[in-house]
């Protein structure tokens, strides 16, 4: 859960970047600092250069922002003049001044006017708010999909040194926290920054020594939020953490509910759960208590300036020297100013925790590509006329520099031969159809196909001449028909039919409450692992490769299934040049050579016979599985 855990943590209020109401006079509580960006400038020159193709939108958003927030800033003064209007009539009239009278007019058409204001703050919103949601959206639309783009650029390598959630949560999560950053905190900074320069200039026109006694709680304020903040960071970290930990948990008991139940584990897992849960109700308490203390305080804070305020507001009164309507806005204008202190503050946190995003999106868009790739038209003649003459030439290759996993390699493989790998585990048998493949390139020596280096093909016309069946079967949440469909574009129903009958699974399809159109869910465990690996192979028919990458996937199904899954296999490898994966010696006694990997090296290669005659690394590992007591034992 670490990657939920990067999220910006939530402020004192609970929720992330939460706000409660302000004291009087003073900034309220406070979004918890994020993580910061490594390069905090260069980041944001490059998320800005995303929103250059919308300047003149952005100009808009901006006019219209300021102007919705000056109507704003103007309707306490214009108040506070319907309230001296009042006032002054009805003091008129009580000490009996001749002619004095309440001054409707004026106060109507002030009335008048603050509407008209309002309305035009709302439309000036509307617009900006519409305008920027666009803007946004298509920034992060733009953003997002480079990010796609780019992954199917991506060697396979940088997906085996990732989580599959870590590559998600960028994609994903960042990006969308850049989308709302865009939409909502941009315009917000611009609304705080105009109120609290507008405020203080409104303040200062009225009284500026009111302003300055408002001023001196400033220093309180801040000191009282960051001995807060201070003392609830380490328990809204804990929070977090025990959030992410519990998020785990219950995934872990979701998904492998079944294995709990089989081994009765139902009640250590309960107890787990309940430390877990302890731990997140006392770090939870502790934060929202501490965080919770702000509130009373700054209220304090602020209602030491309102009583100070109010006092002198009222001795200026008395003297002539303000207009009781004055005091009136001076309150308001003081009540407003706290609130741009606190959104400039969060979201000067938001924005912060949004370049780490972005950043981290930046460094997929940033990684090492493939090799640059050949014209797809220059080669595709070539790659659509092989027939499945593979060599390898002094192949050598490794995951990392200074460490060879395969040196020197020579393998000549016919058309229509049938050849299987094996080794033990680390062995170099996966590599090696990586190579071949080209999800890696080689570093010495070369790959030909029907005499052609395959460098020099087009790898998706390259790889489209390559049919896979995995032992880890891949089906996605889609009906049967599609999932087999995925073999080759443009099919029909009658092709996805005599595929699966190939594959011997037409018959189980029909057995199945809606057929072809049966739905599988997310894991397809609504089928089983048999039922799945016939599906696959029904999708490789489907492809009719020039060659087959056979992973064995027959060890963990009942004996009638693995008889129809090596029936299905065999005929699918017929007439094509295979390549298997083999895990289990018995299931490759007539292939048409053997190539027996360790370290990276075929160290001996032949057919069963002569592999067994030699008496050497394949014979011990033959014999070691058929040896009494050993009948299970595998090579993997």
């Amino acid at each position: 859960m670490s990657e939920q855990q990067r999220r910006t943590p939530p402020g004192p209020g609970g929720g992330p970047g939460a706000q409660r109401p302000m004291g009087f006079g003073g900034p309220g509580m406070m979004t918890m600092p994020g993580q910061k960006a490594k390069n905090f400038k260069g980041t944001l020159r490059r998320l800005l250069r995303y929103l250059k193709p919308y300047r003149f939108r952005l100009t808009i958003v901006f006019l219209a922002a300021a102007l919705s927030t000056v109507f704003g800033i103007l309707s306490p003064k214009l108040l506070g003049n319907a309230t001296t209007t009042i006032f002054e009539g009805f003091m008129g009239k009580l000490k009996g001044v001749p002619g004095a009278t309440f001054d409707f007019g004026a106060v109507w058409q002030i009335i008048l006017t603050l509407i008209g204001l309002y309305l035009f703050s709302s439309l000036f919103a509307y617009v900006q708010q519409y305008l920027m949601a666009g803007i946004a959206q298509k920034t992060v639309y733009a953003l997002r999909k480079e990010a796609n783009e780019k992954l199917a650029r991506l060697p396979l390598k940088y997906f085996d040194g990732r989580t599959h959630g870590e590559v998600m949560s960028r994609i994903v999560n960042d990006v969308d926290t850049i989308s709302g950053t865009l939409q909502q905190s941009l315009t917000q900074m611009i609304t705080s920054v105009i109120t609290l320069v507008g405020v203080i200039i409104m303040m200062l026109t009225i009284s500026p020594l009111m302003t300055v006694i408002l001023m001196v709680t400033l220093p309180l304020s801040f000191v009282v939020i960051k001995q807060v903040a201070a003392r609830s960071m380490p328990h809204f970290k804990g929070q977090q953490q025990a959030i992410g930990e519990m998020n785990g948990h219950v995934e872990e008991m979701y998904t492998g509910h079944k294995i709990v139940k089989a081994f009765g584990r139902e009640e250590q897992a309960i107890e787990k759960f309940e430390v877990i849960n302890e731990k997140l109700y006392n770090s939870g308490w502790k934060a929202q208590f501490i965080s919770g203390i702000m509130m009373p305080l700054m209220m304090f804070v602020g209602n030491i300036g309102f009583v100070l305020v109010c006092v002198v507001g009222g001795v200026l009164v008395t003297r002539g020297s303000i207009l009781i309507g004055d005091v009136q806005a001076f309150i308001q204008y003081a009540q407003q100013f706290s609130q741009p202190i606190t959104q400039t503050a969060n979201i000067a946190n938001i924005i912060q925790s949004t370049l780490v995003a972005a950043e981290r999106v930046f460094e997929i868009l940033d990684e090492p590509e493939e090799s640059t790739d050949v014209a797809a038209d220059s080669a595709s003649a070539t790659a659509a006329g092989l027939a499945g003459h593979v060599r390898f030439e002094n192949v050598s290759f490794g995951y990392k520099e200074n460490e060879p996993l395969i040196q020197n390699m020579n393998i000549d493989v016919k058309p229509g031969m049938t050849v299987a790998i094996v080794g033990p585990t680390g062995a170099g048998k996966t590599t090696l159809v990586n190579l071949l493949m080209r999800f890696y390139e080689i570093g010495e020596g070369r790959i030909t196909i029907d005499g052609t280096d395959i460098r020099e093909l087009p790898r998706s016309e390259l790889r489209s001449k390559f049919g896979m069946v995995l032992q880890d079967t891949w089906l996605f949440n889609g009906t049967i028909k599609e999932n087999i469909a995925y073999g080759r574009a443009g099919v029909n129903d009658e092709e996805i039919v005599q595929a699966a009958r190939a594959a011997h699974a037409d018959h189980f399809v029909r057995t199945l409450p809606e057929g072809y159109e049966t739905t599988l869910n997310e894991e397809a465990s609504n089928i089983s692992q048999g039922q799945k690996q016939l599906l696959t192979i029904a999708r490789a028919f489907l492809a009719d490769p020039t060659i087959l990458i056979l992973d064995e996937a027959t060890s963990s199904v009942d004996t009638r299934t693995e008889l129809l899954i090596q029936k299905a296999m065999s005929g699918l490898m017929k007439g094509r040049t295979s390549f298997v994966i083999a895990h289990r010696l018995s299931t490759i006694r007539d292939a048409d050579l053997i190539l027996v990997m360790n370290q990276g090296t075929v160290i001996e290669q032949g057919n069963h016979e002569e592999l067994l005659e030699k008496g050497g690394f394949y014979a011990d590992l033959y014999n070691s599985q058929f040896s009494e007591g050993s009948t299970s034992q595998q090579v993997s």
